[in-house]
């Protein structure tokens, strides 16, 4: 089966589901229906959240799975945070902001990172820093 659709492949724009089929009844409901908030995620975010959850939630146990060091498995779940539109906090100091950044740029040094990782990471980082007011650095 292929997966949900988020967005048209034509324009971009928001995909709505709105017919339901039972292939045992051949029932069909319509109407239009809410997406999962889960189903918004990335391919990538949700492959993430499968294996953290999976390891409930033991960053190690994700670390070892995946072969990448704690940081990189802290700035994926921080991704995937931001990407569900929620955070932990309120707001985060330019500091930390600037931390978090360092970070990526030193996993993508390593190769711990590629370069789109590093660069969805870094543009979560800087949509963050953006709502907060702050100025990208």
């Amino acid at each position: 089966m292929r997966p949900e659709l988020a967005h048209c492949p034509s324009c971009g724009g928001e995909i709505i589901t709105t017919r339901y089929s039972c292939p045992a009844c051949d029932i069909h409901v319509e109407g239009r229906f809410a997406r999962n908030r889960f189903t918004r995620l990335t391919p990538e975010a949700q492959d993430f959240l499968f294996v953290f959850v999976k390891n409930r939630g033991n960053i190690r146990e994700v670390e070892r799975e995946l072969g990448i060091s704690y940081p990189t498995v802290r700035n994926r779940l921080n991704a995937v945070i931001a990407e569900l539109g929620i955070t932990d906090r309120d707001e985060w100091s330019p500091e930390e902001i600037a931390a978090e950044r360092l970070d990526i740029l030193r996993e993508l040094d390593e190769g711990k990172l590629s370069t789109a990782e590093a660069e969805e990471l870094l543009n979560t980082l800087n949509e963050l820093n953006r709502k907060q007011g702050g100025r990208q650095k």
